[in-house]
This record gives structure tokens, sequence and C-alpha cells, in this order.
């Protein structure tokens, strides 16, 4: 049997269905996809993820991230709350924007899958992009060997992009130090 890719938007319908999702999206708004890949790859601010928790609250958190093959990688303890929710449900939302004028940035839906990751590899990935190595004391926590580490891959199913530059040429901070 040959499963076609999903053209839509997936739904809980669909999640709950099993339905395929091909890994592409093309977002809404004013980027094209290189555009937004461009964006999430060069921006330093943290993903904001949320996702439902067993009982069916809402849960939102915030993770360092890194944008390559078409999908989101966060790394975080696998104690964490968010490992024990995302095993419920791993259907998330997230949003990546810049705090400053012009406001500008990438959101969506996707699906999330966590797996162990005992090299810690992600996380020495992101300690590089956001602390520009594992020198600190924080890396140093991070990578203690007692430590369990999971990686969260987001694979999004519904991008949206904004760009308000245009419109806020007056309100732009020249002091901001986010090169996105």
């Amino acid at each position: 049997m040959r499963l076609e890719p999903l053209t839509t938007a997936v739904t809980d319908s669909d999640r709950r269905s099993g339905a395929v999702i091909d890994g592409s999206w093309d977002p809404s708004g004013p980027w094209t996809r290189e555009e937004a890949a461009a964006f999430l790859t060069d921006s330093r601010v943290p993903i904001r993820l949320s996702c439902r928790t067993p009982g069916g609250g809402l849960w939102m958190l915030s993770l360092w991230y890194e944008y390559r093959d078409g999908a989101l990688h966060c790394a975080t303890a696998a104690s964490a709350d968010v490992v024990t929710f995302l095993d419920q449900d791993p259907g998330v939302a997230f949003e990546v924007s810049v705090n400053d004028p012009p406001y500008r940035g990438v959101r969506g839906q996707g699906e999330a899958t966590v797996d162990p990751d005992p090299e810690k590899t992600v996380l020495r990935s992101l300690l590089d992009r956001y602390l520009g190595g594992t020198d600190s004391e924080l890396a140093q926590r991070l990578l203690d060997k007692d430590r369990e580490e999971v990686t969260i891959r987001i694979d999004p199913t519904r991008v949206a992009t904004w760009d308000y530059a245009d419109r806020m040429t007056d309100a732009q901070n020249s002091d901001s130090d986010d090169p996105a």
C-alpha cells in the first residue's frame, strides 16, 4: 500500500488515526520556506514550546534549539515534565520570535519525538550555539555524567511567519543583540 503525503494541516483527528506526515512544510505569511529556515538557523532566542499535560491542561516552556534537516532539535533532562507530557501526546505548538522591534518570527504546530542522548550530542551543540562552548559552570553542570539527557525533535506540520519590519521602521532598536 502506498501512502500519499499530507498536504493540509494535521489535526488531532489525523494524529489519532495515524496520518502520514511527509516532513515538508511551506509557511503561510511573508517568508518563503528558505527565508523561514534561515531565520530559524540564525536566531539565538529560545524556542517557546507548548504541549498538553496528561490531564489535558496546557504547558509552555522555553528551550534552546537548533534547526537542521527540516526539524527543530532541543535537549532537556530525561526527568523533565515535558518528557512525560510528550510521551502522552506528541502534538506541540512552537514559536521562535525576536523580542525587540521590528517583531518577526516563525510559529507553528508539529509532532515531537523524544529520544535518549547518552552522549549529550545535541546538548553539546546547543551549548556551542548559545554559550559559545562548554567551559562555563552551567555547561559543566548540564554535561555532568550522572545527568540523563534526551533530545526533542520537532517536525513541523504547519508553519506561519510574520515580519513587521515595514510597519515598524521607526521602532527599530539599534541596541538589539539578536542577530536574527
